[in-house]
């Protein structure tokens, strides 16, 4: 498990030196590769400096797929996803993005051109950490995924906040999507709620709102 967390994410430099980042999270069992690929396809802009970092979960036992060992940012115990939460585990992963962000810092990147994104499990954790770093972030996208512990967040709440689904998500149903993008609102966030019609999975619609909404949310050239 140690091993597995030290393991250094996949990061696509643009062609010129980098002045905004996305730090784009995976799902359960997948890795940083899962949607490095995905890059070209947002056709962004020619010089557009945004750094692309794939972090790696750790591998650890997930309760609900037999106590498998498998890259997790957290623990799945059953498929009440609001209420049956690995509240520790989220934590844990969420220093792991904050080191990430302050690597980017570093880096001479501000917080106000850092994206963290993420799919199913990634996007909670992208959610999470996002709405409680002690600064404010460029924003947050969260795609197929959920919220649990809204009330928790006071943080941050003019961070735009991207978050799509699968209307026939068989995996996390789009119900309980949606009481998660409500519960935020309700807790003062602006949520940019998108459907389309898919599964547990991202499609070539979805791929073009995300180029848009990072171009404007990361203030890009046309």
């Amino acid at each position: 498990m140690q091993e597995a967390k030290q393991d250094p994410p996949i990061i696509i430099e643009p062609q010129q030196t980098a002045t905004s980042a996305v730090i784009w999270l995976h799902g359960l069992g997948a890795d940083g590769h899962d949607f490095a690929g995905l890059v070209p396809q947002l056709n962004l802009p020619t010089g557009h400096r945004v750094r692309f970092i794939f972090p790696h979960a750790p591998v650890q036992a997930v309760t609900i797929n037999g106590g498998m060992n498998m890259r997790s940012w957290y623990d799945i115990r059953s498929t009440d996803f609001m209420n049956d939460i690995d509240a520790a585990g989220i934590r844990v992963s969420c220093y792991q993005i904050y080191d990430l962000i302050q690597q980017q810092q570093k880096a001479g990147i501000s917080l106000d051109k850092i994206v963290l994104a993420g799919f199913s499990q990634g996007g909670l954790i992208a959610l999470h950490a996002g709405l409680s770093h002690d600064h404010s972030l460029a924003g947050i996208m969260a795609l197929s995924t959920y919220c649990p512990m809204t009330e928790q967040f006071f943080l941050h709440r003019e961070t735009p906040i991207l978050m799509a689904h699968g209307e026939f998500d068989p995996v996390i149903p789009i119900r309980v999507a949606e009481r998660s993008a409500e519960a935020l609102v309700q807790r003062g966030y602006t949520v940019d709620w998108q459907t389309y019609p898919m599964e547990h999975q991202v499609c070539a619609e979805e791929i073009a709102y995300i180029a848009a909404w990072l171009r404007k949310t990361l203030r890009l050239p046309d």
